[in-house]
């Protein structure tokens, strides 16, 4: 499980470091709408632990900027 901050409508899709209370922030390219930055999220994460896009489930915080994030590593 990974507490996560997002910033829709960056520059790039980044990690943006370590909040002071453990919350990982990333900023994403996509627009928070009809689930873009979701699935912006979603692949992000995917390549940065190295597992298959299945296995990354949102699982709180669909539509505001903080989220739970489920990464399985089967």
């Amino acid at each position: 499980m990974l507490s996560v901050k997002v910033v829709p409508k960056a520059s790039k899709t980044e990690s943006a470091g370590v909040m002071s209370d453990g919350t990982r922030k990333i900023r994403l390219a996509a627009v928070p709408e009809n689930g873009k930055a979701n699935e912006c999220l979603r692949r992000f994460l995917a390549g940065e632990y190295g597992v298959p896009l299945n296995q990354v489930e949102i699982v709180a915080g669909h539509t505001g900027t903080r989220k739970t994030v489920r990464i399985r590593a089967d």
